[in-house]
């Protein structure tokens, strides 16, 4: 097809995917300096982004009511010997991962808990183009994996419009007793304009938690506060006993506090060092140990669409160039051994006939992240070590001669959700070193879905309106069509289009 042809076949459906009225895809107003900000001083730059946090965290104090009761018919599941299923698009998808990854650290190589994202255990690395668009793939995915009449299925979507989460939980709300839980970040009156939400929120049979914390710090970068609040409201009912809803809140207060007293700024020499590690033409392994690998694994991929870095090279595609970062386990043997290890359990790929093996676990294995990978691309470039390591009750960030600790205690949920916070700072000041962003517009969003085409498109409008430059929103994305054209696979389309309309 060709840019024209794109163009009118997306315009005709793009009222579907129009989300700028979405309070997750606005520019959240303390954020509006940030990429000048980080440049000045990434100490600021790092307070900025924790107040950003703790906001978020404030509101949740507000939310307690809710997570008690979604607390109460976990165990009740639980208790009867039936599953908890977790699903998720992208952000959600890796920490309902992770969330099943921590319970069974915590309980054992149990089967109660079974999580899965669009696009199977692949998509923990590179998103799958086409798969959160449908509703069927989420409904597919489900009933596969072995959903039953007793199960209950908690879908998490940061928006509240994935068309992949709404279909599982719309087809759960028809085959189970347990009433489906839908947890999200915008307003119920906003959502209602999407007709695919709407059947949600209206559908009696699915349980809601509006968990609406706000614009996030970078624009429509909800790796960061909606998948925080998210993790933080499905597992503190997962991953703990409560004896009653008095000591839920005692410990809920508790938690969010404890979540506010670490200082993020005691990573800046970090985040200059890698910055300037890029800049140098050199990269990074993140090298890390089973408890914590599969939240730094998430930070270290979603950095790849949010801000079109060249994701995770795959052995499979020796021609393929390599990502600036890694995730590496080196108590792991081989690929096998590494995904097992990071996921507490054996991978579950979508093994469709009709994918023609694009994301099945031969693929996934491709993706080495075991001491064999670490040593392979080590000699192929030059690389840093960035080592984070869980010992003692404590969490050890070292690269070169920069080192931070924290000593939090034991708890993994509050571990890793201090890991995913910090770590979601350090990229994005990275990325605002780097120049990947101009105040908090996410400049360099890579398009892969229809989504994203809109988001590159609003974003585009945006810039131009500070130029004072009128154009269309049909004209915008058919020059985004001409421009995937001739971009390289991690290129800007979002200042090319700018320049080009300026030119």
């Amino acid at each position: 097809m060709s840019p024209h042809e794109k163009t009118q076949a997306f315009i005709k459906i793009s009222e579907q995917f129009k989300l700028g009225h979405l309070i997750t895809e606005s520019f959240h107003p303390k954020t509006k300096h940030l990429s000048s900000i980080v440049k000045k001083d990434v100490a600021s730059a790092h307070r900025l982004l924790q107040e950003v946090d703790h906001d978020a965290l404030e509101v949740m104090k507000t939310k307690k009511k809710e997570l008690w009761e979604l607390a109460e018919q976990i165990k009740e599941t639980l208790t009867n010997g039936n599953k908890i299923f977790m699903c998720g698009c992208g952000a959600t998808g890796r920490l309902s991962l992770v969330l099943e990854t921590l319970y069974r650290q915590k309980f054992g190589q149990t089967n109660q808990v079974v999580s899965f994202m669009a696009g199977g255990d692949y998509a923990l690395i590179k998103s799958v183009e086409s798969f959160e668009d449908k509703t069927e793939y989420g409904e597919r995915q489900l009933m596969e994996l072995g959903f039953g009449p007793e199960d209950l299925l908690l879908a998490s979507t940061e928006g509240g419009e994935t068309a992949f989460v709404i279909g599982a939980c719309q087809k759960a709300s028809q085959v189970s007793r347990r009433k489906p839980y839908f947890l999200y970040c915008n307003p119920d009156e906003v959502l209602k304009s999407i007709h695919r939400s709407q059947e949600v929120i209206e559908n009696q049979n699915i349980k809601k938690i509006n968990l609406t914390v706000g614009p996030m710090a970078i624009s429509g970068s909800t790796r960061m506060q909606a998948s925080t609040v998210l993790m933080l409201g499905i597992g503190a009912g997962l991953l703990y006993s409560h004896q009653n809803e008095e000591s839920f809140n005692d410990f809920y207060r508790d938690f969010l506090y404890r979540l506010t007293q670490t200082k993020y700024e005691t990573l800046a020499p970090l985040t200059t060092l890698e910055a300037e590690l890029y800049e140098n033409k050199t990269y990074l392994n993140y090298v890390t140990d089973p408890f914590l690998a599969i939240s730094i694994l998430t930070d270290t991929t979603e950095r790849s669409p949010t801000f079109s870095l060249r994701p995770f090279e795959n052995r499979l595609e020796p021609e393929a160039p390599h990502g600036l970062c890694y995730l590496f386990i080196p108590e792991a043997e081989n690929s096998g051994h590494a995904w097992s290890e990071l996921l507490w359990r054996s991978p579950r790929p979508v093994e469709w006939p009709e994918l023609d093996g694009r994301i099945n676990r031969e693929r996934l294995f491709g993706f080495d992240i075991s001491n064999l990978g670490l040593k392979n691309r080590s000699q192929a470039i030059p690389a840093e070590a960035f080592s984070i390591m869980y010992k003692e009750g404590g969490v050890h960030f070292k690269c070169g001669n920069e080192e931070a600790h924290f000593y939090w205690g034991e708890d993994q949920l509050f571990n890793h959700l201090m890991v995913k916070m910090l770590l979601n700072s350090h990229s994005t000041l990275i990325m605002g070193l780097l120049g990947r962003y101009e105040g908090n517009v996410m400049t360099w969003v890579r398009p892969s879905n229809n989504k994203l085409i809109d988001r590159s498109a609003r974003y585009i409008l945006q810039l131009l309106s500070q130029a004072n430059i009128s154009v269309t929103y049909e004209d915008v994305v058919r020059r985004i069509f001409e421009e995937m054209e001739e971009l390289d696979d991690n290129g800007p389309i979002v200042m090319k289009v700018v320049t080009s309309f300026k030119a």
